[in-house]
């Protein structure tokens, strides 16, 4: 796994993170459930892709591709 998905995965599990709060504070406690599980799905998601960066990649590279990464997801 890249950077780029790392970057998507956290995103994703932030949205998540929010959705299930939302639905906490509206008593949708099935819902906020279902969001707080494809939150942690995303969140270990990235965890993976995140180690195996640490592994790979210079701090350098990992500078440049992580940039490149955010900025793709905030043009997207």
């Amino acid at each position: 796994m890249s950077l780029d998905e790392a970057a998507r995965q956290l995103k994703m599990a932030v949205h998540d993170g929010q959705v299930a709060f939302d639905c906490v504070g509206l008593g949708d406690l099935a819902r906020a459930q279902e969001h707080a599980v494809t939150l942690r799905a995303a969140a270990d998601a990235a965890e993976v892709a995140l180690s195996q960066a640490l592994k790979d990649m210079t701090p350098e590279e990992a500078q440049a591709e992580g940039e490149r990464a955010v900025v793709a997801l905030e043009e997207a």
